[in-house]
C-alpha cells in the first residue's frame, strides 16, 4: 500500500484495550445526513460480542499504531436451504478503520482476516448488518468482496419519555419462567430465519431482564394457550454499551429542545418529546416478538408499553428499540418514531464453502419466511 507494513493479528486486552476505545470514541456509525453515533463500550472493547458462543476481535496496525478493528461471532442458526434447515454463521460487526487512514485496503484487509478465521471454524456463511445509505460500507461488502444483499428488516425506535404509557386493564401479564418461555419459542419461532440453536442460553444471560406474556383477561395461561396471546423478551443493552448522538440534524435538535420546552411549559398536557440523546444513553432491545390470534397485535403493542414504561424507570435508558423482518406485519403494532427509526437496515451475505455454492444461491432468492430473528447479542 506505500504507507508502512500492516500488521494484523489478534486483539491483545493488556496491549490494546485503551487503544480500541479510543479508536472507537473517534469513529462514527451511519450516514451524516441522519447523525451520527458514538459508541462507548465502559471499559470493554469486546462487549459486543462477549455473550456470543464462539467470538474473536482482530486489529490493524500501522506504522506501530492501531489503524483499524474487527469483530466477529459464530452461531448455529436455521436458515432455510435443505437438507437440514441449519447452518453454521459467522457474524461481522465493529468494522473500524481510523479516519486519517481510510482508502488504503485495512477495511478489506480486516474483513478479509476475519473471513479466514470463519472458515478454519466450520462456517457456511459470513453475513453483515448496515444502514442502506452507508454507501462506503456497501462498496466495500457488495461491489468488492463479493457479499450479496439478504434481508431489508426495520429498525424500530421509541423514545422513553414522560408521561408513562397508560396499560389498559383489558388485558393480563406474566412474566415467564426461564424454561417455559425456552419451550414456546422452540414450538413457535425455531423454524424462523436466523433463530439460534443456543435460545436458552439467550434467555439466561444477565442481561436478559425477562420474557412477558399478554393475553385476554378473563382467560388462563396453562397447557392450553388463550385465544389471543403475545410474548416479548427484553436485553438490557445498556449495561454492555452505551450511545451518544453527534452532527445531529437541525430539524431533530430543534424538534428536541422545543418538546423539552413544552413539555416544562404545560405539563397538564402530558406533552411527549424526545429525550436528549446528544449525551450517552443506554437503551432496551426488545427481540423474540411471537403472537398468535386474532387480537394478538393488540397485546403486542400492550407489551411494548410495558417495556416503554420498565425503561422509564431505569437510569440513562432512553430507548427501547427493536428490529423486525422488512415485510413483516408486526411493525405496524410496535409503538416508534418514523424520526428515530430506520425502515431499511440492510442485511449482506456471502458463502464461505465452494461445495455449498448452489445452495446459497437459491437461498438468497428465497424470501423471507414469517418473522426475522435478531439476536440481541450482535446489537
Amino acid at each position: 500500500m506505500g504507507y508502512g507494513e500492516l500488521n494484523i493479528r489478534s486483539y491483545n486486552p493488556q496491549k490494546d484495550r485503551a487503544r480500541v476505545e479510543d479508536l472507537e470514541r473517534r469513529c462514527e456509525v451511519g450516514p451524516a445526513e441522519r447523525g451520527f453515533l458514538f459508541t462507548d463500550t465502559l471499559g470493554d472493547p469486546i462487549c459486543r460480542i462477549r455473550n456470543s458462543p464462539i467470538y474473536n476481535m482482530i486489529v490493524a496496525e500501522l506504522n506501530n499504531q492501531l489503524v483499524g478493528v474487527i469483530q466477529g461471532s459464530i452461531k448455529i442458526v436455521t436458515i432455510h436451504k435443505p437438507p437440514k434447515n441449519l447452518a453454521r454463521v459467522g457474524y461481522i460487526l465493529g468494522l473500524r478503520v481510523a479516519p486519517l487512514y481510510r482508502r488504503r485496503g485495512i477495511g478489506s484487509s480486516l474483513v478479509v482476516r476475519l473471513e479466514e478465521w470463519f472458515i478454519a471454524s466450520g462456517v457456511d456463511y459470513a453475513y453483515m448488518a448496515t444502514e442502506k445509505d452507508n454507501d462506503a460500507s456497501f462498496k466495500l461488502f457488495v461491489e468488492k468482496l463479493g457479499y450479496v444483499k439478504f434481508r431489508t428488516p426495520a429498525i424500530l425506535v421509541n423514545p422513553v419519555n414522560y408521561p408513562m404509557y397508560r396499560i389498559s386493564s383489558k388485558y393480563e401479564f406474566e412474566k415467564l419462567k426461564v424454561e417455559e418461555a425456552e419451550s414456546l419459542y422452540r414450538k413457535f419461532m425455531s423454524s424462523m430465519e436466523f433463530f439460534p440453536s443456543d435460545i436458552g442460553n439467550i434467555l439466561r444471560n444477565k442481561l436478559s431482564l425477562g420474557t412477558w406474556v399478554a393475553y385476554p383477561r378473563g382467560e388462563a395461561w396453562g397447557e392450553i394457550l388463550p385465544s389471543s396471546w403475545a410474548m416479548v423478551s427484553v436485553w438490557n443493552s445498556g449495561e454492555v454499551f452505551k450511545l451518544r448522538l453527534g452532527n445531529a440534524p437541525t430539524s431533530c435538535l430543534m424538534f428536541t429542545k422545543s418538546s423539552q420546552l413544552m413539555g416544562n411549559l404545560v405539563p397538564c398536557f402530558k406533552w411527549r418529546g424526545i429525550p436528549d440523546f446528544m449525551h450517552p444513553f443506554g437503551f432496551y432491545f426488545i427481540y423474540g416478538v411471537c403472537r398468535e390470534g386474532p387480537m394478538s397485535g393488540k397485546l403486542v403493542r400492550t407489551l411494548c408499553r410495558l417495556v416503554h414504561n420498565m425503561a422509564a424507570k431505569c437510569r440513562d435508558c432512553k430507548a427501547v428499540v427493536t428490529e423486525v423482518g422488512g415485510s413483516d406485519t408486526l411493525r405496524r403494532h410496535i409503538p416508534h418514531w418514523r424520526l428515530l427509526s430506520c425502515p431499511e437496515d440492510l442485511w449482506c451475505i456471502k458463502g464461505l464453502k465452494n461445495e455449498e455454492r448452489e445452495s446459497f444461491y437459491e437461498l438468497i432468492k428465497t424470501p423471507t419466511i414469517g418473522t426475522l430473528f435478531v439476536d440481541p447479542r450482535e446489537v
